[in-house]
């Protein structure tokens, strides 16, 4: 007879997540191991296995719930009625006010991406990969003329945004809602006129 799933089954494998993404980020992925991640995570070793086969498994669940969940964010931002300009500063304050409590998480994209299977790894890039052309395509709107057929300035300039965004929280550990639209601005502004003079 297969065994039943807890009613709370979902709420301690979030929990089991959070833990994980901030002893990975603190510990790296290669020194973490089960007995450590139940023990961090107040459960068995028994018990942590109900729920994953392993930390790779952790590992994937964490990246690929944190970046599937961030992509449909940006990428369901409603831009309707906006002009180009106006478009890229709402964009770019959803980026950062997604990253707000995900520090951990991000850490773990940045640094242990590679420690899964390439099979898994396409799968979370492509979830990165929409958020990249989401901002692409507003910054070929916002300057067709500079933008619109030079593939190599457009990537340099999308990146460029996410260079500025993807590094925030090394600087500004636990920035609030009105730092995060400060900062998104001075983004955006330096964006804008960057573009403008290439």
């Amino acid at each position: 007879m297969a065994r039943t799933i807890a009613k709370d089954h979902d709420q301690k494998r979030k929990q089991i997540l959070k833990r994980a993404a901030k002893i990975f980020a603190d510990q790296g992925f290669d020194r973490a191991s089960m007995t450590l991640l139940a023990k961090e995570c107040g459960i068995s070793k028994a018990n942590i296995y109900h729920y994953y086969d392993g930390k790779d498994a952790i590992l994937y669940d964490i990246l690929e719930t944190y970046l599937r969940e961030l992509r449909d964010r940006i990428c369901n931002v409603d831009l309707s009625g906006l002009n180009p300009e106006e478009k890229l500063r709402k964009a770019v304050r959803e980026i950062l006010f997604a990253y707000q409590g995900a520090d951990d998480e991000h850490r773990v994209q940045i640094s242990g991406m590679n420690a899964l299977a390439d099979e898994r790894q396409k799968k979370l890039r492509e979830y990165q990969l929409e958020m990249v052309g989401f901002i692409r395509e507003i910054l070929r709107e916002l300057s067709p003329e500079t933008l619109g057929d030079d593939k190599a300035k457009l990537r340099g300039a999308t990146m460029s945004v996410f260079g500025m965004l993807n590094w925030y929280y090394m600087w500004n550990t636990g920035a609030g809602t009105q730092a995060r639209e400060d900062y998104a601005d001075l983004v955006c502004t330096l964006t804008i006129h960057g573009i403008r003079k290439l």
